[in-house]
Parts: structure tokens; sequence; C-alpha cells
């Protein structure tokens, strides 16, 4: 099936060409939007829906995964400016009934280095692999409406042992986030996208921005998402851009677009939504297992000698069946990057032809004198 290009805004052909590059090896579709020293620019490539014309909508919602920490920790972040929270402060004081161990701090969430299991799966240095809930396969296909509540994704993750002591070492969990998510709701008694929405979306104008819960529905214009699986020996592909996103919670629940995502972004690191001794807590590094980049409080810091840029890049990328998140911004949000990539999810990592386009639009954007 050939995939149409869609019309770009002028004076950027390096980009659209780039995104194309993108959808020929082999996604669906890619909405990108770009604020840089040229100005605003956004288009899209490839097709909205398999099998139909239509193009991606450059203001088309989608599930933004993983880049959901930033918002989580942003909250807390913010309750810790109220002195409602203690950054430092043990997560048993704020929620006894888990019975945590009493060396997790909050900031040990937000850092990834709590311990904590990862409800999702744990996958170690030499192959082994500790599954999580199913959240891939046949199995996830079949309860992708199942409601998760996150008081027992949390339960199941301490009923499994911690990958490590907490504050000895760094593990990306999602469980990190769900414990965020239940200690913004224990503090303030308001329910997490409440808080959400009090804090960041409605002060920033963020109206395309939604924390769905339990609902399946994916609102307003959007690509479409396709999971391939095999069921009986026969492989299948189903539309999966409706689920229950409850079994990622705090740790990837969120739903957005390019334009409300490049606003966050530069608010958050503008100085608009935490005071400026948070951000710099939020901003400082802890390392990584991974060379090129290290982790704040819900951000990735790509290193300066890990890009062309001659500065440190701020981003969290995220995931979740079908949908891929980028987003990168300078630290101080004056330039960003925003794409959504759709694509029919087969549980294979990204193509080579895939992280070379990604890397041409880092390029493109913020390396370009």
């Amino acid at each position: 099936m050939t995939v149409p290009a869609a019309a770009a805004e002028p004076g950027r052909p390096e980009l659209q060409q780039t995104i194309q590059a993108i959808v020929g090896s082999g996604f669906t579709g890619v909405q990108l939007r770009v604020h840089d020293q040229r100005g605003d620019w956004a288009g899209s490539a490839g097709v909205r829906e398999l099998g139909e014309a239509g193009k991606p909508p450059t203001d088309g919602r989608f599930r933004i995964g993983s880049t959901t920490k930033t918002f989580t920790a942003t909250a807390v972040l913010q309750l810790v400016a109220e002195g409602r929270i203690g950054l430092d402060t043990p997560v048993a004081a704020y929620l006894p009934e888990f019975g945590f161990d009493r060396r997790i701090t909050v900031r040990m969430l937000l850092q990834h280095t709590s311990g904590l299991f990862n409800y999702t799966g744990e996958y170690y240095d030499d192959g082994t692999v500790v599954p999580g809930i199913p959240w891939s396969g046949k199995e996830w296909v079949d309860n992708r409406f199942h409601t998760y509540r996150p008081a027992d994704l949390v339960r199941y993750s301490l009923a499994r042992p911690a990958r490590f002591a907490p504050g000895t070492g760094w593990s990306y969990a999602n469980t990190n986030y769900v414990v965020a998510r239940l200690l913004i709701e224990k503090v303030t008694g308001r329910s997490y996208a409440d808080q959400v929405r009090r804090r960041i979306l409605r002060p920033l104008g963020m109206r395309d921005t939604v924390a769905p819960g339990t609902s399946a529905e994916l609102p307003g214009p959007h690509a479409h998402a396709y999971y391939r699986y095999q069921d009986a020996g026969q492989w299948k592909t189903i539309d999966v851009s409706r689920q229950n996103p409850s079994w990622i919670s705090g740790a990837g629940e969120l739903i957005s677009t390019t334009k409300d995502l490049g606003t966050f972004y530069s608010a958050l690191l503008g100085g608009k939504l935490l005071p400026p001794p948070l951000l710099s807590e939020m901003l400082k590094p802890h390392p990584t297992p991974d060379p090129t980049s290290d982790y704040g409080l819900g951000l990735f810091e790509l290193h300066a000698d890990a890009n062309c840029s001659g500065t440190m890049l701020l981003n969290h990328n995220g995931s979740v069946q079908g949908y891929g998140t980028l987003v990168y911004s300078t630290p101080d949000g004056s330039r960003t990057l925003e794409a959504s990539i759709t694509y029919v999810d087969t549980g294979v990592a990204p193509a080579e032809a895939y992280q070379k386009a990604v890397q041409r639009l880092i390029e493109q954007v913020f390396c370009v004198r």
C-alpha cells in the first residue's frame, strides 16, 4: 500500500522528508510539531487509518504513554512546594496501609531508585525475565478493557522481590509512578485526573489533554493504532486505539496532542509550573545504565556529548500499544520537538531506519546553527 505524505507548511521541506522517511521505514503515520529559532511548524505523513487515504491530523490526539510521568512528577513537586509532601520523606509516612520499606522516599519514586518490582515485568541483564501483568500478546488483547485499580497494581509489585535495596541502584519501573499517583490522591483527597487538570491543564489552557482513568475512548480526531498477535497459530491485526488504560495509570495513561505537549514542556522548563529550587531538583541528574543519558525527577537528560546541539536535551518519550511519543526540549524550553508515531505493534523494537530518522529530526531542530 502506498502511503501519501501530508501537505507541509512552507519552508521546512527537510522536516517533511524526515517524517516521510519514518513512514517509509514501516510506520503507518507521523504527526510532528516543532518550535525553534525559525518559528512554529507542523506536518504529518502516512495515513490516519489503515486502508484509508486520509492523512494523520496535525492536531490529533494520541496516547502519550510514559510521557505521562513528567506530568505526574510535576504534580508531586507542586505538592512539595506547598509543604504537603516532603521530597525526602518516606513514602510509608503517607501510605502506611501498603507496608512500604521505610527507606523508600518520594524522591526515589520519581527518580526510579526505589527498587520496587516493575509490575509490567522485570528484564535483567543476563536475559532473565520475570513476567508482570499481561500487557502484550493475546492475553492482553483479550483483556484490554479490564479495569485495574492502582492500589492492586502496587500490591502486585510489593508481593514480589524488590530489584535492589532502596537507593542503591536505578531501574525504570512503572510501579513508582502508580505509587506517585496514589500519593497525590492521598494527600489532596482528590482524584489524579482532578489534580492534573487543576494544577497543569487548566492553567496552561491545555484543552486537548485528557486523564482518561478507566475510559477506553480516544476522543476527538486521532490517528489509529494497531496490534498484531498470534491466535491459534494465526496472525491477526486489530485496531487498539480504544483500550482501558488503567493498567498503566499514573505511569502512562494520558491522552494529548503535539501542541499541548509543546505548551507543557515550554511552561515547565520556563519556570511557570515549579519554583526554581524544585525545578532544579527535577533536573538534577542521576546516572542510568545508558551512558548517553541521566534521569532527573520525571525527565531524561540526553548528554551534550551524545547529541550535536552542544548542550543537554531534556525528554521523556513514551509508547503504548501502537502509539509512540517523542518529546525533546532545550533546558529553557525555547526549542521543542513533539511527535506522535502510529504503527502496527508487533512487540519488536523500532527498525534501525526509524532510529536514524529520529536522530535526524533531533539534528534538524536542535543542531542547526
